[in-house]
């Protein structure tokens, strides 16, 4: 499993495939991490564009170092090639590498119509 030393912040979305396959790939190795909800928080979207220098996520942060526009795959990788982790053959609880569907768009786009109170807000990216 995780080395205790590792510390790990994620710039993730509330719904989304690509954060969804960050979390697991943390679940798959008992990761403990600081997760930061872009969606949720815009002042967390700015704090990730400001250390990332882009725009896009899930941005991981792994004992100082940024992995900007990861995958969970990438970031399962990164962690392995590193001396960080020990690779395991246990299969992840979501898929690592993929988009987010089209319920978790609605979800997103849901979540801002309640968050902003304007019903003809739409989320596009």
């Amino acid at each position: 499993m995780a080395d205790q030393n590792i510390e790990v912040t994620a710039y993730l979305k509330t719904f989304c495939g690509w954060s969804e396959g960050v979390r697991s790939i943390f679940r798959k190795y008992d990761i403990e991490f600081e997760e930061k909800d872009i969606i949720k928080n815009p002042a967390f979207r700015w704090e990730m564009e400001q250390k990332s220098g882009q725009s896009l996520s899930p941005c991981v942060i792994v004992n100082g170092t940024m992995l900007a526009d990861v995958s969970g795959e990438e970031v399962e990788q990164w962690m392995t090639d590193n001396g960080i982790l020990q690779k395991s053959e246990a299969e992840p609880d979501a898929p690592i590498d993929s988009s987010c569907t089209d319920e978790e768009h609605a979800a997103m786009e849901a979540e801002a119509r309640l968050n902003m109170g304007t019903p003809n807000v739409r989320i596009i990216e």
